[in-house]
């Protein structure tokens, strides 16, 4: 039986294929690494994309930093002619490479980066001029040329292996209103009762500003400190002081003029002309004597005067002003009642707390409404003190120490106090903004990044 079984049945080789091929064709197992293929390559794009954007914007943050330090530190070092436009540079890549090393990052500051000029704010264009001492631009770079691009990591698979990244920055020259006039000190500005500030008039400490009551602050006027909610007022607030609220800011400004002092008294015994005057002919004199009036000070001359005597110096005016010199002097320094200042920079170096001081009716600056010329600074590395009836027409005093004035002073055309110490003012003041007729040698650039 068995010998005579069948043998099963063979199908042709074509139809087996056919066969097998059809159920290959059905089945589903396996189909999700094809498509997973996608994926992958789809994510690794992206994170390419992702990974190498973010690093290249890190690196370009970084470089923006460098540039802004780097233009910020190649103006003020080319302030007030401390250095040449070639030693400002050298100090601005200091700057630059202190923040990203050479032997990391390469040369990404050369001197030809780094261009003064001046800055149209409302054009928001910069013109080059290598004299210029108010603006400069400043571009940091990271080029293939010069071996520091920036490297790419996934994207170099596409064929992007590095990047270059350019950034650029501008930074200005300002003078804040508050120090062309105002009050301006590091420590307190104490202000009593029944004064008036009109429009532009700006008061500012680094501390905080005390006021009393029944002062009227105009629109327009700055009262500032670092933090403005630190007004120090009576209970009655600002309701017996008439546009305070809307005139309080927050702010800090650097005392970068008082800072400047020995510069400043270097440059007017050498009688440099961005302090001095037009109208003073450079001719240096040595005085003495320990009481001196305007037969004794004529004008057109740079004084020198040390015979301080046990008293000081005693300065007075008999017909007509004190004008049209400089005077630096080592004495404390006494105004008669009523001198008039007119076209002069008084300055001493006496650190007295009252090394500048006078009784009623000292007049600092012509009274001429405003007008160009005339105006009259005193500068000390002591204090001042004055009486009552101080009037200022034009008029700046600045002081390391404090300045301290009584009542009834008159600053409407034009009154600047910068101190160190305190500012303290008692009652019945009236203090207005000129805009013209201040002498501006006396005020400190100041910094801002424009671009």
């Amino acid at each position: 039986m068995d010998s005579c079984r069948q043998s099963p049945l063979r199908l042709h080789p074509l139809r087996r294929l056919a066969t097998g091929l059809g159920r290959f064709r059905k089945r589903e197992t396996g189909a999700i690494g094809v498509f997973g293929l996608y994926i992958f390559s789809g994510m690794a794009v992206v994170s390419a994309f992702a990974l190498d954007t973010a690093y290249l914007w890190q690196a370009r943050n970084q470089l923006q930093v460098a540039a802004d330090a780097a233009a910020h530190a190649a103006l003020y070092y080319r302030d007030l002619n401390l250095h040449s436009a070639d030693e400002a540079r050298v100090k601005a890549i200091s700057v630059a490479h202190d923040g990203m090393p050479g032997e990391l990052y390469g040369e990404l500051l050369k001197p030809e980066d780094i261009v003064y000029g001046t800055w149209d704010r409302s054009a928001q264009a910069f013109t080059v001029d290598e004299n210029s001492r108010s603006a400069v631009m400043v571009q940091t770079k990271r080029l293939g040329e010069r071996a520091n691009a920036a490297q790419s990591f996934l994207f170099r698979l596409m064929g992007f292996e590095e990047f270059d990244v350019v950034t650029t920055a501008v930074f200005t020259t300002f003078r804040p209103t508050c120090f062309r006039e105002g009050f301006v000190a590091d420590d307190v500005v104490d202000i009593q009762s029944n004064n008036g500030f009109s429009n532009g008039f700006c008061i500012h400490s680094n501390t905080y500003v005390s006021v009393n009551s029944n002062n009227t602050f105009e629109p327009g006027t700055i009262v500032s400190m670092p933090n403005q909610d630190d007004v120090d007022l009576p209970r009655s607030g600002f309701k017996t002081n008439d546009g305070l609220q809307a005139a309080l800011r927050s702010g800090v400004y650097q005392m970068r003029l008082i800072n400047q002092m020995d510069y400043i008294y270097e440059q007017l015994l050498a009688g440099n002309r961005d302090w001095v005057p037009a109208s003073i002919n450079q001719i240096y004199k040595t005085i003495s004597g320990k009481s001196l009036n305007e037969t004794h000070l004529q004008p057109g001359y740079i004084y020198r005067h040390s015979d301080c005597g046990g008293n000081g110096l005693t300065l007075s005016n008999a017909a007509g002003p004190l004008s049209g010199f400089v005077l630096i002097t080592d004495c404390k320094i006494k105004f008669a009642n009523g001198t008039r200042l007119e076209d002069v920079i008084i300055a001493t170096y006496s650190t007295d707390n009252k090394s500048v001081n006078g009784p009623s009716g000292v007049v600092v600056g012509r009274d001429d409404n405003c007008a160009d010329g005339g105006s009259a600074t005193i500068l000390t590395y002591g204090g001042m003190d004055f009486a009552a009836d101080l009037h200022m027409y034009g008029g700046r005093l600045v002081a390391k120490g404090n300045i301290a004035f009584a009542a009834n002073a008159d600053g409407i055309e034009g009154a600047s106090m910068i101190a160190m110490g305190q500012i303290e003012g008692t009652s019945n003041m009236d203090m207005g903004f000129c805009g013209t007729g201040m002498d501006t040698s006396f005020e400190a650039d100041y910094f801002r990044l424009a671009l």
